[in-house]
């Protein structure tokens, strides 16, 4: 059987989502006539989401009104929420991925509901933008810049981190089961 390559890695060695039902992919491309794939039942997974996604709101609304900005400054509250976020979210995947035995309910709580819920780049757009038309020009691009290096700064900080505390090598070699 030979394996599909994509870029130099084999399809086999890439990440694969613990959550995606890959059985009927090559069903998908056959046309209306393909019979529809079972579903699992989501309605859980979407109360699931819903209620992580509530808690991260009230955790992001919260730390944002320590932070309070003026309409010109620096947004330090929204700009701490998004590197958190990201810093968590490195962590979270290295142990959802890597460390803990699956689980139905961990990542749509805790990475798309709470963490989706509490960090917040439509704010940041909304802030970049309200600066600009308010000639905040150098206080908009220094924040749309420091807060992409620092977001990805904190994604790759979170990810080595859990790596290390699980014991894991830095660079993951391959797929967790192989």
């Amino acid at each position: 059987m030979s394996r599909r390559v994509r870029g130099d890695r084999e399809e086999a060695d890439l990440p694969v989502d613990p959550d995606a039902d890959l059985r009927h992919e090559r069903d998908m491309f056959r046309g209306p006539a393909a019979p529809a794939p079972a579903r699992r039942r989501t309605w859980d997974i979407l109360a699931v989401i819903a209620v992580g996604g509530g808690a991260g709101t009230v955790a992001r609304y919260l730390l944002g009104e320590a932070f309070p900005a003026s309409p010109t400054g620096f947004p330090w509250g929204t700009f701490l929420v998004n590197v958190t976020g990201c810093f968590a979210l490195g962590v979270v995947m290295v142990f959802v991925m890597d460390v803990w035995p699956p689980r139905r309910y961990v990542r749509p709580f805790v990475g798309v509901g709470f963490l989706g819920g509490f960090t917040t780049f439509s704010t940041f757009t909304t802030e970049i933008v309200d600066r600009v038309a308010r000639g905040a020009w150098p206080v908009a691009g220094a924040y749309a810049a420091g807060s992409l290096a620092a977001g990805l700064a904190a994604v790759w900080c979170g990810i080595v981190l859990a790596r290390a505390l699980a014991g894991l090598p830095v660079r993951r070699r391959g797929r967790r089961d192989g």
